[in-house]
């Protein structure tokens, strides 16, 4: 494969959708072409770089460098929608008068613009959906009108899926008012795809085989995932031990020192990702139980949340727990003493925890959350969810019931179980022949043979 073939890729800029992106990015340049990672102004000063060898990365404009006030959510998009087009073409212009002009641009699916930019330039494109298939189905039944809103009844039937009860879907169908700019960018994620030639969606064919088919019975569908570095998968791209680009610093040492003296199997790695943030209620909640269950507890979160803490927990469990503002999580997740994972069930860490074998013990917080919490638990049979009580608040009763159910007893060594085979087939999905390295190495040759 020669290097001529050159791709262009840009996510949105947050962490997780820069973390897949980015390494399918890896993934295409390990194939042969010239690749260039495209980041944004609002993120260029905060990555902790280590960029992958094969890998050019260049930033342009979101114009985030001008705004002093705070901006809306709508705002927000609409700015970085405006500028981006200009930088955007801008870049592409330049590299078209280069050694290797760029053919073909691979772009985050809640921004489909992207693809009208690139087509007037004389590119073509295709989206990478970061979600779940099953989410991205209901995301598009969704912009076909198939989902009536405001939701009715107690559940809802939608093709190749288990029946779905109302808090199983995406939180954004439960609360249009609140959720609007979020479900307005989802849903119109489907407003130009038929246009595109590939579809990229980070999962793999055997994790969600009925929706998968379902979709690829329409459009041209491709999985390429689990996108995660390829040392926790197939270990055949060289230094793949990280993503590589980092918004928070990770507070390696410290962890991995705590972790390597426990017991194999006995920690429960709580994390909420970035974005989540607990009120002072829920976080007391949270805190004893997880001292309850006398497990010893691995906790990730933001220094600004610390003052939400319990006086004296911190003293009280000195012995059992340790709390950090970030870790390296793909390294703590793959490390031997981690017994199940406490999440809030994004799609990043939902696929990391599948990957590694780590059962999961599921407390979605929104957006995609809760509907990977119905297939952790009902389909895939890797964890269990916490209920929350009727005023919204999870109990420190229901948090340590959950805990001891994954850690302890049959039902846990089962989730253990399931949750091994799975890391079984997503290595063997990235695997050489597996199913979404042939994808990958199937659009590759498809570049090749429209360009070269």
């Amino acid at each position: 494969m020669e290097k001529e073939i050159h791709i262009l890729v840009i996510p949105y800029p947050i962490q997780g959708h820069i973390n897949p992106i980015l390494q399918f990015s890896k993934r295409l340049a390990s194939k042969g072409p010239r690749v260039t990672f495209v980041t944004t102004t609002s993120i260029s000063k905060s990555i902790q770089a280590h960029a992958y060898r094969s890998l050019h990365i260049e930033t342009i404009s979101d114009g985030s460098e001008e705004v002093e006030n705070f901006e809306s959510l709508d705002e927000r998009l609409k700015r970085f929608k405006s500028r981006v087009s200009q930088s955007l073409a801008k870049l592409i212009q330049t590299h078209n008068s280069s050694r290797y002009p760029p053919k073909f641009i691979v772009y985050d699916s809640i921004i489909p613009w992207v693809l009208n930019v690139a087509r007037q330039l004389g590119l073509d494109g295709a989206p990478f959906f970061t979600q779940a298939c099953v989410v991205n189905a209901i995301n598009y039944h969704a912009h076909q009108g198939a989902i009536q809103m405001p939701l009715e009844g107690s559940s809802i039937s939608l093709p190749s899926m288990p029946s779905l009860a109302i808090n199983d879907l995406p939180s954004f169908f439960n609360d249009t008012g609140m959720y609007a700019v979020e479900l307005n960018l989802v849903v119109n994620q489907f407003s130009n795809f038929q246009e595109a030639n590939w579809l990229f969606c980070n999962t793999f064919d055997k994790l969600e085989h009925e929706v998968v088919n379902w979709m690829a019975n329409k459009w041209p569908i491709k999985t390429i995932g689990p996108s995660i570095p390829s040392m926790y998968l197939d270990k055949r791209l060289e230094d793949d031990k990280e993503y590589g680009l980092n918004l928070f610093k990770p507070n390696m040492d410290a962890c991995l020192r705590w972790l390597d003296a426990k017991e194999i199997g006995s920690v429960v790695y709580t994390s909420f990702g970035s974005l989540a943030t607990l009120g002072e209620e829920q976080m007391e909640e949270l805190t004893w139980g997880l001292k309850n269950t006398n497990c010893n507890f691995l906790w990730v979160f933001r220094e600004a949340e610390e003052k939400k803490l319990p006086i004296n927990f911190l003293r009280e469990t000195a012995e059992k727990g340790l709390i950090v503002s970030w870790c390296p999580q793909l390294e703590v997740l793959a490390h031997k003493a981690i017994g199940c994972f406490m999440s809030h069930c994004g799609w990043n860490s939902t696929l990391e925890a599948l990957s590694l074998g780590v059962p999961m013990v599921a407390m979605p917080q929104c957006a995609d959350q809760t509907t990977n919490a119905k297939f952790i638990v009902d389909v895939w049979k890797v964890g269990v969810r916490i209920k929350v009580n009727e005023r919204g608040i999870v109990t420190k009763e229901e948090i340590e019931l959950c805990i001891r159910r994954v850690m302890e007893g049959e039902g846990g060594k089962e989730m253990k179980r399931n949750s091994v085979q799975w890391k079984r087939l997503a290595k063997e999905a990235m695997d050489e022949g597996g199913s979404s390295d042939k994808n990958i190495e199937e659009f590759v040759a498809s570049l090749a043979h429209s360009y070269c």
